[in-house]
């Protein structure tokens, strides 16, 4: 007998109860439907989920009762958090060449680093950038904190040795040349 005969039909979906939120597929106490693959190689070896049968669905009304108690605590940490970062304006300075181009970026770590120095925790995925900011001047950061709640706040990068960029002595403008929808310079 070849191991392709011996091998059984596994079926082409396969129905989990979530046993925490993950993020683009589903809530704690969730019914959700995934391949047979991520769930056995995936969800259920890491507890992120169960099979949906008899038992696991008796434990359902129990685990989205616990999911409405953490999204409140959520929504009110984030609610919080974000009207204490709302406005505020931090600085970074970079190291930058004779003609004023940064030698690296200033990345999402670099941004939470920042933030922890100021005295807010915050996690990496909660901030929104397409990609590294890579020039000097203002730009407003975007958060998106737990329970969808976002706020926004200003980051001035600076050059080593500057405590003002000269353009930003003027008016509260910068360049925007490397604008991104998620990193704006205002």
């Amino acid at each position: 007998m070849s191991h392709a005969m011996k091998r059984k039909e596994l079926p082409i979906i396969t129905r989990l109860l979530l046993l925490i939120d993950i993020e683009g597929l589903g809530r704690k106490g969730e019914i959700v439907t995934v391949r047979p693959g991520y769930a056995r190689n995936f969800l259920v070896p890491k507890a992120m989920g169960v099979v949906a049968d008899r038992n696991s669905l008796k434990h359902q009304a129990r685990l989205q009762e616990e999911r409405a108690r953490q999204a409140a605590a959520d929504r009110e940490f984030s609610e919080a958090l974000a009207g204490q970062v709302h406005g505020i304006t931090l600085k970074t300075h970079v190291k930058v060449d004779p003609e004023g181009h940064m030698y690296g970026s200033v990345s999402s770590a670099d941004i939470v680093h920042l933030l922890e120095v100021s005295g807010f925790k915050v996690e990496k995925g909660f901030i929104r950038l397409a990609q590294p900011i890579r020039t000097s001047g203002l730009h407003v950061i975007s958060l998106k904190l737990k329970e969808g709640i976002t706020c926004s706040f200003k980051l001035k990068v600076l050059p080593e040795g500057m405590d003002e960029l000269p353009e930003l002595l003027g008016s509260e403008t910068a360049g925007a040349s490397d604008a991104s929808q998620s990193e704006q310079p205002v």
